[in-house]
Order: structure tokens, then C-alpha cells, then sequence
């Protein structure tokens, strides 16, 4: 259960920091208003404590291993809601930083 709950919180963080960063991004580059900008720095600002309830107590690990899903996420995103249509290269780099996820979080310690 705690690899679900895991991979649930670093969905809803990928969530809320690329969303979030997207809101800012339709605020200010396409001149949405600071309202869409006011959004994008609260679901920003939730992120943040999204992070804090992994089960892990490494900072440098739980925010390294959410950077393969931020990757990924992205992707996905930019699939979803810009149109954007990823390379073969950029589907393989998504996987690569998938597979660092889980070695990062879920293989062997010292």
C-alpha cells in the first residue's frame, strides 16, 4: 500500500506544480490576468506540502524521484492541453527518469 500511496501523492504534486505553473504561465505570458496567476501560486504553494507527505524522510530523494514524475508529467500534460506531440527521444528520456523514480525511492539502501 505505501507504493500506491506514494505514486498517488507524486501524481497529485506533478498535479499541482505543473498546473500550477501553467496558471502562472497563462496569467502573465498570454495575458490572462493575475487571477489565473493568483491560482497558479496557491496550487504552486500546495505542491509544497503535497511533498511533505511522503513516507520517505529524505528531502534530496523525495524531490529527486518526483523530478523523473515532473518529467514525465509534462510530457503528458503538454500532450493534454497544449497539443503538443513528444519525439520518440522525448518519450524515451520520460522513461528513463520513470525508471530513476523507481530505483531512487524503492531500491536497495545501504
Amino acid at each position: 500500500m505505501t507504493v500506491l500511496r506514494s505514486a498517488a501523492l507524486f501524481v497529485l504534486a506533478a498535479l499541482l506544480e505543473i498546473g500550477g505553473a501553467w496558471m502562472v504561465w497563462q496569467g502573465v505570458r498570454e495575458h490572462r490576468g493575475w487571477a489565473w496567476t493568483g491560482a497558479g501560486v496557491v496550487a504552486l504553494g500546495a505542491y509544497g506540502f503535497v511533498a511533505t507527505l511522503q513516507s520517505d524522510s529524505h528531502f534530496g530523494r523525495v524531490l529527486a524521484a518526483y523530478g523523473g514524475v515532473f518529467v514525465a508529467g509534462s510530457l503528458l500534460w503538454g500532450m493534454a492541453v497544449d497539443g503538443f506531440r513528444p519525439t520518440r527521444w522525448d518519450v524515451l528520456g520520460a522513461l528513463v527518469c520513470l525508471a530513476g523514480v523507481a530505483v531512487i525511492m524503492y531500491g536497495p539502501r545501504r
